[in-house]
């Protein structure tokens, strides 16, 4: 650094500042450092930067699974994120799994990282001291308990009313939901079935228990043994939505197996717009929740707590915007146009 400074004519503290990203240095002072950065190919010693300021450069993110496609794309969106302001992202998968979740809040591996994005989806309110942790904590999903911690969210509710909503307009009424969790207090199967039920109720139309199809994990298997359920019930049907992509590529399975026509007898949609959903036959509408803004503002959230660990300013809420993503699993052929909420 001092060889750089010289070569620059600068401080060795202006290096430091350009290195370390400062925005308030004037362009040519900054050309000059990074100049001369490259001609000596100096590259900073992060192991010593780390240990002067108490920091890892790393972060958790930990998500029940990424066998799931949506987890695993919001990991790679968060991972790219992350890289964008220098810090690397350490992946813990939970298993949606309650003793591993309450293990990530434990802070065992505190030493690893400076701060953690949080996917839970098995603690519930008796959990809730569990989220008092003394390190930076961003968390995703509804489970929050009223936690003093910054919280990235979706639409689930709007976004599942306005995928009802559009099947209602491509006049179907016999719509099946696939994934319901009987029960469930809090939770994403709650809060989109909650969307599905309003579309109904605004259209005029009576919910059928029927047409209400439970399931466990959110899996394509899930989907399709749902679907066969249902079928094999005799309960008529001319649309379903799936309340996560898996799910509904899942009832696409079964309904191709069975020889019904999508979207001529059957129409389908999902939630979370994963890119699988593009390559379906036909291709899956679905509704994308925003995964890139969630992902990016996650790690904002969390770098600038890392950056002012004093900082006492009140959690903040995020919900991401959500799109209607329209293909031929309801539109046919002729597709449709993105509806931007």
């Amino acid at each position: 650094m001092h060889d750089v400074a010289k070569l620059a004519g600068v401080s060795i503290k202006t290096v430091s500042n350009v290195v370390n990203g400062y925005p308030y240095i004037r362009d040519t002072t900054r050309e000059r450092v990074l100049a001369a950065i490259k001609e000596l190919d100096y590259q900073m010693n992060v192991s010593a930067r780390n240990l002067r300021s108490g920091r890892t450069g790393m972060i958790c993110l930990a998500v029940p699974e990424l066998s799931l496609p949506y987890f695993a794309e919001l990991a790679d969106s968060v991972i790219r994120a992350a890289e964008e302001v220098g810090l690397t992202v350490l992946i813990e998968q939970t298993g949606a799994d309650r003793d591993r979740e309450l293990e990530v809040l434990s802070g065992k591996r505190k030493h690893l990282t400076d701060g953690l994005i949080f996917s839970p989806l098995e603690l519930g309110p008796e959990d809730k001291d569990a989220f008092d942790v003394d390190f930076p904590v961003v968390l995703l999903g509804e489970r929050i308990f009223g936690s003093s911690h910054d919280h990235v969210t979706m639409h689930n509710v709007e976004g599942a009313r306005a995928a009802t909503a559009h099947l209602i307009a491509q006049g179907r009424r016999r719509i099946a939901v696939i994934g319901a969790h009987e029960g469930e207090q809090v939770g994403s199967a709650r809060l989109r079935t909650e969307g599905y039920l309003k579309a109904l109720q605004e259209a005029g139309i009576t919910p059928d228990p029927a047409l209400i199809g439970e399931s466990g994990p959110w899996h394509r298997a899930n989907g399709a043994e749902a679907m066969h359920r249902m079928l094999d019930a005799g309960t008529e049907v001319d649309a379903v939505f799936g309340l996560n992509d898996a799910l509904a590529l899942g009832a696409l399975h079964a309904l191709h197996m069975r020889r019904i026509s999508v979207p001529g007898q059957v129409a389908v949609i999902g939630f979370d717009d994963v890119d699988e959903a593009r390559y379906a036959a036909p291709p899956l509408s679905s509704v994308s929740p925003g995964r890139e803004e969630i992902a990016r503002t996650a790690v904002r959230l969390l770098r600038d707590r890392i950056a002012n660990p004093r900082d006492e300013r009140p959690p903040v809420e995020v919900v991401a915007n959500f799109e209607l993503i329209l293909r031929e699993s309801t539109v046919g052929s002729h597709g449709g146009p993105r509806a931007a909420l």
